[in-house]
Formats: structure tokens, sequence, C-alpha cells
């Protein structure tokens, strides 16, 4: 995997381009049956979801298949990389890489600490409401508004949130009021629109329970190598047919008309760092079986309880 940190107009850090090859089909995946999706890692039901018709939200039930690739995250490590999102990034890049039970599979992927939803909140709420209330309710299942909550704001964990009192809660907590409590880890899936939990549940009540704003960090797919070479090909096309129309103007009219460069190049250079970073639909692979086999899979899930609903 190759990797290559991704800055902003003023050269400070942005994100890191993760591009993965030979990884036809990753260890967590999501499988498509029609309006059915199952979230599934090495071969264990992590997640069932039905998309209600005409697209308003999803019905979810959570089984208890996820477990985390991201190891146990030391405090020594945490006082070492805290303030240091690049730093953490390329950690968690590697546990991305190399571990069991990621989502990585071949194309291109950022892992960002840039996110919709750190953008949310309201200042007359704490950083306690407004992370709570970015939670999708409900345990094993509930619903996804894709009506009341749009721009992907919400926040699903794959495995129950602890409370205040567990004993993991209680030592991210410290670190939590220190300013060295590592990142979230989040995976945002265009089939749920909402951010899955990796890595992070204690680390994010932790954070609630102290009323700060929890470090995050986001992976999502970006545009595959060729839609990207061909994306910059056209819009340095138009860069340079800008700059030949404003050089144009100017010898006609003279100094009056503006500086193509200083006029067209800051939206050139806004447009490339989209190129590199704009989400990307997640993919997902027709679940073998179909819907009979999704229906077989939620039986043993939800153990003969009633759902999904009707």
């Amino acid at each position: 995997m190759q990797r290559i940190d991704v800055t902003r107009d003023d050269g400070t850090w942005a994100g890191l381009s993760l591009d993965v090859r030979d990884r036809h089909q990753p260890d967590l995946c999501v499988h498509s049956a029609g309006p059915r999706l199952l979230v599934s890692q090495l071969s264990r039901p992590v997640l069932l979801a039905v998309v209600e018709e005409p697209l308003q939200g999803v019905h979810f039930r959570r089984a208890d298949g996820y477990r985390s690739f991201v190891p146990p995250l030391r405090a020594d490590t945490a006082r070492a990389l805290s303030g240091s999102p690049e730093r953490w990034a390329h950690r968690f890049a590697q546990y991305l890489s190399d571990s069991p039970g990621s989502p990585l599979h071949e194309g291109r992927w950022l892992l960002t600490c840039e996110s919709p939803i750190l953008h949310g909140r309201h200042p007359t709420t704490s950083h306690a409401e407004h992370w709570s209330s970015m939670l999708v309710e409900g345990d094993p299942d509930g619903y996804i508004d894709w009506y009341l909550h749009s721009h992907s704001w919400e926040v699903l964990p794959l495995r129950p949130m602890p409370g205040p009192g567990d004993s993991r809660v209680k030592a991210y907590r410290k670190q939590a009021r220190e300013g060295t409590l590592p990142p979230v880890l989040l995976w945002w899936v265009s089939g749920l629109d909402c951010h899955l939990i990796l890595d992070g549940h204690a680390r994010l009540a932790a954070a609630i329970a102290e009323s700060v704003e929890p470090p995050l960090l986001q992976v999502h797919r970006t545009a595959a190598r060729d839609d990207l070479a061909a994306g910059i090909e056209d819009a340095v096309g138009a860069y340079e047919s800008a700059l030949a129309r404003f050089a144009g103007l100017r010898a006609f009219h003279g100094p009056t008309v503006p500086d193509g460069a200083a006029t067209t190049g800051p939206p050139f250079a806004r447009l490339l760092h989209d190129l590199h970073t704009a989400r990307q639909p997640t993919w997902s692979w027709p679940l073998p079986g179909g819907e009979d086999q999704w229906w077989r899979i939620a039986h043993e899930v939800t153990v003969g309880n009633a759902w999904p609903p009707a």
C-alpha cells in the first residue's frame, strides 16, 4: 500500500491518501441483496440493514460479530502521539493495511481528520449533548432516519457503547482531560449514509462523559486511479484555456482585466484537492445466495425476534 500525505492550500496536513493494490475483497465487507445489506467481518455477521422505500432511511440490526482490528493503544503511545493527527494517521494506516478485519480493498482511500460531523455543533450546545445526539440509537436494532438527519452526520456504533463507569472509559476519561485521547476511527458507508465506528467506542464514550470534542480520523473511498487521472487532465485543460482567455483579454483591453492566474488559480487548486479527497460511494459485493441467504442470516441473528419490521 502506498501512502501519500495530502495538504490544504496553505500547506497544512489534511489527510493520508492510501493506494491499495491486489486486495480484491476486504475482510470487513458490505454485501447487497436488493434493498438489503449485510456487513460481515471474516464471514461473521456484523450488521444487517434494510433500506426503507422510497429511500427515507435504514432499519438496522447489529449482530455480535465485530472485532476491532486495532490493538489496544497504550497510554505512553497516546502521550507520544497526542496533538498529531498526521502521526496517528500513519499508525492507523498500518493497522488498516496489515491487520485482519479491515475494510480496505483495491483502490484509493483517504484517511483524514476532516469530517462533516466536526462542523455541526451549535455554539450553545455542549460537546456531550452534541456527540450524544450524533450516535444512532438502538441496541441491538434501530433506524437511521435520512429525512431528519442529512449530510451523513450520524455515527453508528458496531457494538454497544460502554457506559461512563466502564473501566476502559474511566481510563480514557483521564486522557480526555489531559488532551491525549487517541482518535476515534470512523468509516463512512454510503449505503447507510452514516459513519461506522471501527475503533474507539470507549474513547468516544469518554469524550462524551468529559464533554470534550473527540479527535477523529475518518476513512473513505476516493476516486479510482483512472478517474483521478482523467479528472486532473480535464481540470488542467480547463485551467490552461482560462489562462489563454484572460491573456487574450489583457492583450486587447490592457491591465484593467484581472490577472488570469490570480483569478483562476485558487479554484483550480481547490478542484485538484477535491479530486484527490472527495468521498466516493462505498463498494458492495453481491451476497452469495441473495435475499434467501440474507433472510437465513437475519433469522440466526435475531433468534426468532420480529425483525426486520414489515
